[in-house]
Formats: structure tokens, sequence, C-alpha cells
């Protein structure tokens, strides 16, 4: 169940993305590069068009790969640029084993959602004049 600050919030943003880690095992670098190719995919002009401080964003990035807790979590909560953020690593992406080259490769999928409050009691029609 959401909590009480949670239930006033809109979502406004939601991007995916995905990344890769061929040779290293290295979750975390493969979590980062989807993360980074969500973000890739969008440019917030909201905050600025608005007058808004983007320290009223919450961002909620949830990461796919094979093994969540190989994810380092704050380092990719570190890396986000805007917002107050929140990172959870699920099962989910996928490892490629290549058996000739005796590698895993490492893909991993990003949803990153910005939720921001629900300021729609602030916003009304200008009459007709």
């Amino acid at each position: 169940m959401a909590n009480a600050s949670q239930q006033r919030e809109k979502r406004v943003i939601l991007e995916m993305g995905t990344g890769n880690d061929l040779y290293g095992l290295d979750y975390t670098k493969a979590a980062s590069r989807a993360i980074q190719d969500a973000l890739h995919h969008s440019s917030i002009v909201l905050f600025k068009s608005l007058g808004y401080d983007h320290t009223l964003m919450r961002v909620q990035v949830t990461i796919g790969v094979q093994e969540p807790d190989k994810v380092d979590t704050q380092a990719l909560v570190a890396e986000l640029p805007r917002g107050r953020a929140e990172v959870t690593a699920v099962q989910g992406g996928l490892n490629v084993e290549d058996p000739e080259q005796d590698t895993t490769h490492v893909i991993a999928t990003a949803a990153v959602e910005a939720f921001l409050p629900d300021l729609a009691q602030d916003w009304r029609l200008s009459e007709s004049p």
C-alpha cells in the first residue's frame, strides 16, 4: 500500500532502457548502462517551463537482472542526476552464455519512473472573455 505522500503523487515520466556488460559479469555496470539508455530518451523541460524545483520529483528505478543481489543500488542512486531517487533490483534481464569464449554476457533492463506531487488543485481553467 502506498504511503500518504505517494498517494498524492502522479507519475509524469516512464522511460525504459537496456544495458549490458559483455565480459565482466558486472550487474551494476549493466544496470548503469540501462539507466543511462533510458535517461537519454528524455528531455525534461517541465521543471524549467513550469518553474518547479527538481527536488519535488521522486524517481523510482526498477532494474531487471538475473542476479539482483549483485547490483549495487546505492551506487546507481548516486548516478541519477535529478530528484529524490530510489533504485530496486528485481529478477529479470538476461544472462547470455558464450561457451566458445567461456563468458557470460549480462543484459539489464531499466524502468525509470518520475513522480511529482499532484498539484491539480493549483491549476484551473481561466474563464472565457
